[in-house]
């Protein structure tokens, strides 16, 4: 017998069924129903599809609780409903409303046989841009329409996903974080092997075996479209003035251990940095043999940049690929180092040693330490009025200086473009050269190798800026394709017991600047090692070239690898 307080309760609560809905809902140990919420897309575009699913699979369970143990207090703890619920599902029977639940927690059981999988158009599919809904711009529980190649968020009623559904009669959706594809508005999850190809087109993925066979491996790829390419040789999008970060990233995918590494990402899993996972992405579909189109957009990569430069490398703003790649090499590094060994793929493929012999005049010295200025001038050797400091300094890469052109036009009224060998400009580095420097202050400087990368980027200075505006050296430098033999230009340490000297290099990458500074644009040529030809890359242009041509542009960046 229900006292009188109760049966105001239940009076009122019937005057407002959507209020003792809210509240049961919220009295329960169960997660607020989809269909109550005054906002339904809250709920949606926050929720991921396991966390749905083990909703559903809790909200059975508990139903099958409450039958076990009917009313009052059950076993274990469990609270088993009241009569006030009973009543509440007597009467939502009654409505047609009670079976809306249990139908649809039958839908979400898998599928084999959907009739919507021939409406899936793989021409339209683009899985390069970033993963945030066209309409609410979120990147939170996000679903691509395999009909159109949109992205929506969410996938219960309601939500944007859902509603495109019902709108344009688009019914097969991928998640594109989980993978698992869905039929919507009916909800089921699909399972079909012919949906493996958009599977790896999303999340491209190697083993190692595949990785070890990158480098003998011949065969073309077919895109959609019917054009062939070749995997790790194809074109990158020029989105707006982003040159410079496509012909970086081409030199390195030429980069073996680098490209390796990035290739299987459990290698890099415990990092959290975005940068590192984006560009790990990248090579993987720069390499990917069964992409639906023989071109990659770097767009998701370039996003990660601007954030981790602070906007230092823009779109839409040229920038230098000597500046690019010393801060991608270093901000690398920095989010893959091992604390204990302060090591990473990027040290061990890139850093070599220098030892740096830098003289200072004493009457700077003097001065300086007149001035209380001495903090910078410990630890040397003065002799014959001269300051002379000795240091080791790691390098990633090493920078070349070219001559200057010349000031007078021939009599054909054009400028003389001058040539220099390669190995003329390498004596800066054989330890008796002198390089007079002024900033932080004037001192004269020597430089020695003393360790040898694995692979040697080098870069010609040629771009200078004085007083009015940057001038460019158009000087032709000579480097040969195969064979650089460092040993007979600089002196080298002598290795250790049963090591033998590696000096002997070949080129693998080498970027080209044209035309005007901050006018011009860059391409690069890379080899392809399974052949050992060369390929001119700018942007979504690909080409085979000669050798030859290689050694016959203005170079402005280049990749040598070590000899085995």
């Amino acid at each position: 017998m229900k006292t009188k307080r109760e049966d105001n309760n239940v009076e009122s609560e019937k005057r407002s069924p959507k209020r003792r809905r809210v509240v049961e809902n919220h009295s329960s140990s169960a997660s607020p129903s989809p269909q109550i919420i005054d906002n339904p897309l809250v709920p949606y575009n926050d929720m991921d599809d396991d966390e749905d699913d083990e909703r559903m699979r809790r909200e059975r369970n508990n139903n099958n609780r409450a039958g076990e143990y009917g009313e009052g207090v059950a076993g274990n703890g469990y609270q088993g409903p009241d009569v006030e619920d009973k009543e509440e599902e007597e009467e939502d029977d009654d409505d047609g409303q009670g079976s809306n639940q249990e139908n649809r927690r039958n839908l979400i059981e898998p599928r084999e046989d959907c009739p919507y999988l021939d409406t899936v158009n793989r021409q339209a599919l683009d899985f390069d841009f970033e993963k945030f809904c066209s309409v609410s711009l979120s990147n939170l529980n996000v679903y691509a329409c395999l009909v159109c190649g949109k992205y929506y968020q969410g996938r219960g009623k309601k939500s944007h996903a859902y509603t495109h559904s019902l709108e344009a009669g688009h019914h097969v959706y991928i998640n594109l974080q989980t993978e698992k594809v869905y039929c919507l508005p009916d909800g089921y999850q699909i399972i079909d092997p012919s949906l493996d190809d958009i599977r790896h087109v999303l999340n491209p993925r190697f083993t190692r075996d595949q990785v070890d066979q990158l480098d003998k491996n011949r065969q073309w790829s077919r895109a959609l479209d019917g054009s062939d390419y070749l995997p790790g040789m194809v074109g990158l999008n020029n989105i707006k003035e982003t040159d410079f970060v496509n012909v970086t990233i081409q030199s390195l995918m030429r980069v073996t251990p680098l490209r390796n590494f990035f290739l299987i990402p459990e290698n890099y899993q415990h990092c959290r940095s975005p940068l590192v996972h984006r560009f790990g992405e990248l090579t993987r579909k720069i390499w990917h043999a069964r992409n639906f189109k023989g071109q990659v957009s770097p767009h998701e990569f370039l996003q990660a940049i601007m954030k981790a430069s602070k906007k230092r490398f823009r779109i839409g703003q040229q920038s230098d690929p000597v500046e690019f790649m010393a801060w991608l090499l270093n901000t690398l590094h920095a989010d893959l180092r091992n604390s204990k060994k302060n090591n990473s793929i990027i040290y061990e493929c890139f850093q070599g040693e220098l030892e740096v012999v830098k003289e200072i005049p004493s009457k700077f010295i003097v001065d300086k330490k007149a001035n209380g200025d001495d903090q910078n001038v410990d630890g040397g050797n003065e002799h014959d009025d001269v300051f002379t400091e000795t240091s080791t300094m790691p390098f990633l890469m090493l920078g070349l200086d070219l001559p200057p052109p010349p000031l007078f036009k021939d009599v054909m009224e054009k400028n003389i473009i001058p040539q220099v060998p390669l190995f003329n400009i390498l004596k800066k580095f054989d330890g008796e050269m002198v390089t007079e420097v002024v900033r932080p202050r004037v001192a004269r400087m020597k430089y020695r190798v003393t360790r040898l990368p694995q692979y040697l980027v080098l870069h010609m200075q040629r771009f200078k800026k004085n007083n009015f505006f940057i001038e460019k050296n158009p000087t032709l430098v000579n480097f040969p394709v195969k064979n650089l033999e460092l040993k007979d230009y600089i002196p080298l340490p002598m290795p250790k017991e049963n090591e033998k000297l590696r000096s002997k290099y070949d080129l693998i990458a080498n970027i080209v600047h044209d035309g005007k500074p901050k006018e011009g644009f860059y391409r690069v040529f890379v080899q392809r090692k399974s052949e050992e030809l060369w390929y001119e890359m700018q942007d979504l242009h690909v080409s085979e070239t000669l050798p030859q041509m290689v050694a016959l542009s203005e170079a402005y960046v280049q990749i040598y690898e070590q000899q085995k």
